[in-house]
Formats: C-alpha cells, structure tokens, sequence
C-alpha cells in the first residue's frame, strides 16, 4: 500500500497540487434479516478502492478508481489534479487548511469477537427465536429482526507527512414486533428504532443486548398499544428515554454544530443552521445542566475511530458548556475558516471529517455527540415528577431546514401522575424550538442509566453518503412542553 500512495502523492506535487492525500478503503459488510419465520436476507459485500484528493491552484479536485494498479493511481492522481485547477477558475477564495497535520499511526477497534468468525448459523438461529418469541403473542402480524456487520480497512496518506492505518469493526442488530388490529398498526423496537442498534465492536455487542429475552416483551407491548387511548394534547412535562433523547440530539444539536452547513456547503441537501458564527460563545444554548460533547474516542461508539478521513487524530470537544453553545464540529478548511472570525477559536480541526467509502470525498459528520450525565436514577426523575408523560423510543421525526423547529412522535409512552407510571399512551408526539426546549431540560439521569446509541443511516452529501453516528444519553426531563400534536 505504501508504494501506492507514495506514487499518488509523488506524482500529485510533480503536477502542480500544493497538497494531496489517497485514501485506500477495503469494506465488508453481512447482513442477516429475518421476517415471519423465515429468512429473508443473507449477503455478505467486499469493495475495495481509493480516493485521491488535491489542493492545485488554490482549489480542491477529487477523483477515485475501483482498480488498485500503479498504472489507475497515476490515472487518478492526474485526473485530480486537473478537476482542482479546473475549479480554481471559479474559486472564490484558495483553500487554507490551517496548521499542517503530519501524523504516524494504527488504530483497530477494540474487538472481543469477530463477527465474522462466528458461524452463520448461529446468527440465524438467534434471529430465528427471537422471531418466533414475537409472534408467540396473540395479535402480532410481523415480526422482523436483523444483524449486520461491517469491517473497514483504511490507508492514509499525505504529502504533509501522514501514514495511518485503521480497521473499524462494526456489530449491530435490531428486532421490531408489530400487531394489527381494526385497520391500525402499532409497532416496539428493541433495542433502538428504525433497524438496530450499532456499535463499534465485535460480536459481544450482540450478545450483551440479548434479544431473545426482550423479544416477546416488544411483542406483548406492540399488542397492548393497539387498544390504548390517544396521547392527550397540551403542555406538560416530558421525560424522554435514552433512544429518544439519543436522536433528539442527533437532529437538534448534532446536524446544526456541522460547520460546513453553517457555512452554507451543505445547504442544497438538507438546510443550513441556525447557529451562525455571531452566536458562537456567547448563545444560551439550554439550561444549566446541558452539557454535550462531540468525540470520537468514547467505547463503543458508531463515532469512534483512531483518524478522520484528513488524518487528523480523535478527540473530544466541548458544544455545549453549562448551557452555553461553545463549539463546532469542524474540518481541516472549516476551522481555519471559523479562526478568521473568531480569533478565539480553535485552530486546528477536531477531527469529524468522514468520507462514506472510497468512491467520496470526506464532509463533516457528527463522531458521538453526547449529553452529558446528570446525578438523577430513573426511578428518582419519575417520582419526582408530580404529571407528565414518559416517552419511550422514537417513531417519527421532522426538523426544519435550519436544525430549530422540531417535532417527534415515539412508539410508545406512559402517564405519570403523582410519582407514579400510570396507563399506556399510543401515538405519543411531543414539538418545540430547539433553544426553548434545551432551556427546559431540568433534570438528567446518571452515569448508570447512560449509554452510547448507534444511528447508522444519517444522511448527507450530494452524492450522497450515509455516516454511522453515536448519541450518548441518559433518560431526561423536559419543562413545558407541548405533546400531542397530531390529535
């Protein structure tokens, strides 16, 4: 691999790129679905290939290659090289990426099992008693569970001085039961929604969520839920679970911290932010609880790895300080950028650039962005709380172009009356603006009932690419609030 990338960025300067690098990405990825008894997906994919990307006449080019030959690395390079001094004729300004970044290293996934060791038909036969344990409860129609595993290989070099190589492992998996009843369907998840739960790690992240066990659960509350009332309309007080929360801050802190879209690049595809550089450092974010954090080195996260796609290290960064918006996810560019405006800012990227495979150019992508713990148990928040509505596990969501106006429905949630959980809600939904409900947010749970959430479909990017994100969060409670918004 080093002959090759050396040629590449070799051959880069000799043509004219002020800086170039070539990353080389081998992925494999299982997938292993179950419906109704039987199975209904088995595939295992391998892609290989490389990226090149220049800097020429003060301009960005990009090309890249599924053939991994010296003869397809000059092509590339060439063909970068000549993309960047195209685009410098419509440049507006030349690219600066800020303090140079020379950095030698190997990073793996820590890894206890390898997925992709364990036999499948062990993977099958779990998914197999799960499905069965669903549709042993009277009223359930579909019952579906899934696992997939991803190992990615990855080379990094640059004409500054870097040479890294990673291999990122993921685990993950997901069951859903839904019963049907009178024309209407309602549905529980488990672990998280909308596929599964997804972690950087081996096979032992499977086992540690034991399906099975919660499998006739979901299916019993999927059942229940069809002859509950309505979740009631007005303004009260919510708690919200750890996978609700976990995409509450993926959609209302994570995607508007991206300074890439604050900037204005990402507008096209799915809106700006509303948190312009004229509010950095100084809006109140939340209250004075609120305390998040992007970083990739937290254990187990879809977020975490050794290097982003620029070669610059992990690590963590404060966004929001005791309810103050204080930081950025940000790039090479984006940080030099932002340093312009703000003098105080920081001047070197916190390493969240990430390309989806070979064939993309890195953008910048949320790593775990996380609400800090609180001091609160569960059962503590909830006696504690005089009436409200506990909310459990996202169903729907929806947030406007600038990340600030939000609404999002859960499968399922409960009334709280007096201390006390009482009956089960349906259809429970919940709206708000972003900096009026984080200044509403009171009470956090502890470090116990923390945990790092996978969401492994955001997307982004013209063309374009589906990140894996982690959300660190612990059950919360929220001050007046409206719910039931679609009563």
């Amino acid at each position: 691999m080093k002959e090759l990338t050396d040629r590449a960025l070799n051959l880069a300067q000799t043509q004219g790129a002020s800086y170039a690098d070539i990353r080389i990405v081998h992925r494999q990825r299982q997938d292993i679905a179950v419906k109704n008894g039987a199975v209904q997906e088995l595939s295992l994919d391998s892609t290989l290939g490389f990226g090149v990307r220049v800097v020429a006449d003060g301009a960005w080019g990009f090309a890249s290659s599924h053939l991994l030959t010296p003869e397809e690395v000059d092509r590339i390079t060439a063909l970068a090289v000549n993309i960047a001094k195209a685009s410098a004729m419509a440049k507006i300004q030349d690219v600066n990426l800020g303090p140079a970044e020379a950095h030698q290293g190997i990073y793996h996934t820590p890894v206890e099992i390898d997925p992709f060791t364990v036999p499948l038909n062990e993977k099958v036969s779990l998914l197999l008693e799960a499905d069965k344990e669903m549709r042993s409860v009277k009223g359930v129609k579909v019952a579906e569970a899934n696992m997939t595993f991803i190992r990615e290989r990855k080379t990094f070099a640059s004409t500054q001085g870097s040479h890294i190589e990673q291999e990122i492992v993921e685990s993950g998996l997901g069951i859903v039961a839904r019963a049907v009843a009178k024309g209407e369907m309602q549905q529980r998840s488990y672990p998280n929604s909308f596929g599964r739960h997804q972690g950087t790690a081996g096979y032992e992240f499977v086992k540690k969520w034991d399906v099975v066990s919660n499998a006739r659960r979901m299916g019993e509350e999927a059942v229940e839920l069809l002859s509950a009332p309505q979740c009631p309309s007005g303004i009260t007080t919510i708690i919200l679970d750890g996978p609700q929360l976990a995409l509450q801050v993926h959609e209302s802190c994570g995607h508007p911290i991206e300074l890439d879209r604050v900037f204005g690049t990402e507008a096209a595809y799915a809106g700006t932010s509303f948190l312009t550089p004229d509010k950095y450092g100084s809006l109140r974010y939340g209250s004075e609880i609120v305390n998040i954090t992007a970083d990739a080195v937290t254990p187990t996260g879809l977020g975490t790895f050794g290097y982003d796609d620029e070669g610059v290290p992990a690590q963590k960064t404060d966004i929001i300080r005791k309810g103050l918006f204080v930081g950025y996810l940000t790039s090479r560019e984006t940080a030099s950028q932002l340093r312009r405006i703000h003098p105080d800012a920081p001047e070197r990227s916190n390493g969240s650039m990430r390309a989806d495979g070979w064939n993309r150019i890195p953008i910048i992508r949320m790593t775990n962005v996380s609400l800090q713990p609180g001091q609160w148990t569960l059962d503590d928040l909830i006696a504690d709380t005089d009436e409200g509505i506990y909310m459990i596990t996202n169903k729907s969501w929806s947030i406007d172009d600038k990340r600030l106006n939000f609404q999002f429905g859960t499968e399922m949630a409960y009334e709280i009356k007096n201390g006390k959980l009482g009956k089960i809600y349906k259809n429970a939904t919940y709206t708000g603006i972003t900096p009026q409900f984080w200044g509403g947010c009171d009470a956090i749970c502890n470090a116990g009932c923390w945990h790092v959430w996978g969401t492994a479909n955001c997307g982004k990017g013209q063309p374009g690419q589906v990140a894996h994100t982690g959300h660190g969060a612990a059950p919360a409670r929220f001050r007046n609030v409206q719910v039931g918004v679609m009563k």
